[in-house]
């Protein structure tokens, strides 16, 4: 009998904000990012193992761990904002 299972890790955007990027210095638009890394059988994702969230530079790239709170009040902050 073969077994097959391993993890796979699936990203979701959960906001966008707008703010100074510390990696090109620039005012642009960064993506929040929530990153679920799942265990796997037979290649269908049954429990996440680890969650972490990134901010993300839609300028250069960079990306930055944030922490689960920040990642809230980020999107609480941008709930509040107009959209432009």
């Amino acid at each position: 009998m073969i077994l097959l299972f391993g993890t796979r890790l699936s990203s979701t955007i959960v906001t966008i904000v707008s703010f100074v990027c510390p990696f090109c210095s620039k005012d642009v638009a960064q993506r929040v990012i929530k990153l679920v890394n799942s265990f796997t059988l037979f290649f269908v994702p049954l429990f996440p193992v680890s969650t972490r969230y990134m901010n993300e530079c839609t300028n250069c790239g960079g990306r930055t761990a944030i922490s689960r709170e920040q990642a809230d009040n980020a999107a609480a902050w941008a709930a509040t904002r107009p959209l432009a």
